[in-house]
């Protein structure tokens, strides 16, 4: 097993990578305050791995409770983080009552959200499913959930106690969730990580063939850049905004198309291009390093290129984007490749940018 660490002074904990976790509920069991649990997952996940956890827990002493919901970004909404609410208050949970998420980043979002407020704070736990949500979003303390207007713009930050991050899970995942998930480990790369890049270029195609060695290496990896740009700036004031990179081009995509339309990770994989051409805009990078970016993550299987939704609806989506700091989109872009920074682009150069890179 591989462990990292997120050694945050208030809230520290460890984020376990192996194949066969789900079964080794000791590391749960030992960090529960009663011996109580509410696991959330949707109607996806449950059927696969719902029904070992809550037998291994409840073998434990434990009792389960299960809530499950919807699957989908489009359920990524506040009519749904009340399911969870009304299983919450039909069982009667507690505050030491912990809750579980069990499944990808949609279902880990919402339980952290859940537990941040239900009676104003409870523990929780991730075991996250997919490929991104293990080397993205159960990692952090971000939580939130979407509104028509922009995406995860309602949300606290509130930290897991642990991830159990079960690499077996990924052998019943979809290809084209697999390949979204490849976006965000492209994305350390890219952030601050050359040598990475290069060893994903190398590793491409073991990654793709979901060989567990290279896996368990990529996602370590990534853990660990998550969690040391988390334990320098948790609440996002500085450089955990780099984390963002080809988000808020990303973003746009996802709202501009109707959430669930593309998956997040297909769209960050486009808006990381739109990033790149931006960046060129500025003479930061060359054509040979967009074209280095472009056929790792067609290797990858994610798009490169954009839909095009206008200029204008562009815009106007980007406009809402969490990073707005007196009305100035602030931009992820790319100093060099392996090396990116937190900017500003003129109305042009965003225009350039988009009729570079969409269809």
């Amino acid at each position: 097993m591989r462990t990292v660490k997120l050694d945050l002074d208030h809230a520290p904990y460890d984020i376990h990578i192996a194949r066969g976790l789900l079964a080794q509920v000791e590391h749960i069991v030992s960090l529960l305050p009663q011996p109580r649990v509410a696991i959330v997952t949707n109607t996806t996940v449950a059927p696969l791995y719902l029904a070992p956890l809550q037998s291994a827990l409840e073998a434990r002493g434990v009792k389960v409770e299960a809530i499950v919901l919807p699957d989908g970004e489009v359920y990524k909404t506040g009519e749904t983080l009340n399911l969870i609410f009304d299983g919450l208050l039909q069982a009667r949970a507690e505050r030491k009552t912990t809750l579980i998420a069990l499944g990808g980043g949609v279902i880990g979002d919402m339980t952290g959200f859940a537990a941040a407020v239900y009676q104003r704070g409870v523990p929780f736990i991730q075991i996250p499913t997919t490929l991104l949500a293990q080397v993205d979003s159960s990692v952090g303390g971000k939580t939130a959930i979407n509104h028509p207007l922009g995406k995860n713009m309602i949300g606290s930050f509130y930290q897991p106690q642990l991830v159990l991050a079960d690499l077996a899970t990924l052998d019943t995942l979809p290809p084209r969730e697999f390949s979204a998930g490849m976006a965000e480990i492209i994305k350390y790369g890219l952030i601050d990580d050359l040598a990475f890049f290069e060893w994903l270029e190398a590793n491409i195609d073991a990654l793709m063939a979901r060989d567990t060695d290279a896996l368990a290496q990529a996602v370590e990896h990534s853990c660990q850049n998550k969690a040391r740009i988390v334990a320098a700036d948790e609440k996002e004031n500085g450089q955990r905004a780099l984390l963002n990179l080809g988000h808020t081009f990303g973003h746009a995509i996802e709202a501009g198309l109707g959430y669930g339309e593309w998956l997040h990770g297909e769209a960050v994989a486009a808006g990381m291009v739109l990033a790149a051409y931006a960046s060129r805009e500025l003479g930061k990078v060359s054509d040979a390093d967009i074209a280095r970016i472009k056929a790792l993550l067609v290797k990858a299987g994610l798009p490169v290129v954009s839909p095009q939704l206008g200029n204008e609806r562009y815009l106007d989506l980007m406009a809402q984007d969490k990073k707005v700091d007196a009305g100035k989109i602030k931009f992820i872009l790319m100093e060099k490749l392996g090396q990116s920074y937190i900017g500003e682009l003129t109305r042009e150069q965003v225009v350039a940018a988009l009729e570079a890179g969409c269809a």
